[in-house]
Formats: structure tokens, sequence, C-alpha cells
């Protein structure tokens, strides 16, 4: 129980006055999520689209790679990328490994089948008959994807939330990829297994109460947005 108070009080000093390691870490983990989760859905929402649209031979497959992709271990994903960014490998020359944009790289793998899947699955939730009455009209195939895109917003910012949240809290990619070097690629949630291996429980706590408290404000944020959006498509369905 001491611990725990210990990182509540320890918290609450870090919020009031952050030293520059937290404020490196929060940096990093913020510029991490936004990216991360910004080109994931760059990606992932035409993708989803064309998978919940669209049939053709090879959809089920894509269906069952996305779905399948919502397990992909972290720490497997960060080897993998560590090994293609490592100075004799196929993207050595970019110069990424140990750096935030290699993050972002990894953590944007890590949330794509994320969006893709949450995005098929909204879309093929929208009524046929909607989308097949649009196209009589004479909507074209992009304006048909923008309506099934506005129809399923409420999926798709359950795609947002997860993916945002999965950059938030990831560790074994920004680890393995990053270097969890202080002050340059450390996020909040590898410095907290840093206190934690380092038998510092108190700012571990403390670092950890920052990082739940980032994650509560932006899904209730997100969720806010959602549920507006689930309302609006009740009022117009009565």
């Amino acid at each position: 129980m001491e611990f725990l108070l210990d990182g509540i009080r320890e918290g609450w000093h870090l919020l009031l006055h952050p030293d520059a390691e937290l404020k490196s870490a929060f940096d990093v983990t913020m510029r991490v999520a936004f990216f991360s989760t910004l080109f994931s859905l760059a990606a992932g929402l035409p993708l989803g689209l064309l998978l919940g649209l669209r049939s053709f031979r090879g959809r089920s497959a894509g269906l069952s790679l996305a779905n399948a992709g919502l397990g992909l271990p972290p720490v497997v994903v960060g080897l993998i990328v560590a090994i293609l960014l490592f100075r004799m490998g196929p993207f050595g020359g970019l110069n990424l490994l140990y750096t935030v944009n290699g993050i972002i790289v990894a953590q944007t793998l890590l949330a794509l089948p994320i969006v893709v899947a949450f995005t098929a699955a909204a879309v093929q939730a929208v009524p046929t008959a909607l989308l097949d009455q649009a196209s009589a009209l004479g909507a074209s195939r992009p304006r048909v994807a923008m309506l099934a895109l506005r129809e399923a917003r409420v999926g798709i910012f359950a795609a947002v939330i997860a993916a945002l949240g999965s950059a938030l809290s990831e560790v074994g990619a920004v680890v393995l990829v990053g270097g969890n070097i202080q002050q340059q690629t450390e996020t909040l949630a590898s410095a907290v297994l840093v206190k934690v291996s380092a038998g510092e429980y108190g700012p571990a706590l403390a670092y950890g109460f920052i990082l739940l408290g980032l994650i509560l404000v932006l899904a209730a944020v997100l969720t806010l947005l959602q549920q507006r959006g689930a309302a609006s498509l009740g009022w117009r369905a009565s």
C-alpha cells in the first residue's frame, strides 16, 4: 500500500513539476500515438472499405488476415522491423533504427490490421439497400464509399480508439526498435518497464498513473465524438 501512496504522491508531484525525462517520454508517446494512428488510418481505411464493400477473389483471405492481425505479437513485429532496419538489413540505409520514426513505423504496422478489420466490419454492417440506392441515383464509387464511411462512423471511431490505445500502451516493439533510449526514444510505457526493472516502484507507478490518465482522457474525448455520431444516426433512423 505504501508503494501505491508513494506513486500517487510522486505522480502528482511530477504533474506539477515535470522533469526532463517525463517531458521527453510524454512528447515521444504523443508523437508515436498521433503519427502511427494517422498513418494506419490513411492506409487502413481504404483497405477496410475495399474488403467491406467489394466482392472479389481473395476477399475472405484478406478479411481473415486482417482479423488475425488483431492478435499480432508486438514483440515479434518489433523484432522483424528491427532486423529489417539493422545497418546490414534491406532498409538499414534509412537510419530508422533506435529513432522515434522507427518506432512509428513499427507501431503503424501493429495498428494497421486493427483499422482494416474494424473498418471492414463497420462497413459491412451498413444496410446494402442504402448503398444500392445511392448507386442507382448515379453516385460514383468514391461517393458510395464516402457514404459507407459516414454511415459506419461509429465503428470507425472504435478503430481510432483501438489504434490509439495500442500506440499509447505498447512496449515490446518500442524497446526493440527504439532501443528505449532515455530522453530520446523512451515512451511513458517503456519508462515504466525501466523503472520496475531498476526497483524504482514509486516512479514506475507515477509514470503508470500519468499514462493511464492520458489514455482515459483521450478515450473519453473520442468516445464522446463517437456517441454523438451514434446519436445522429439514431435521429436520422427515427
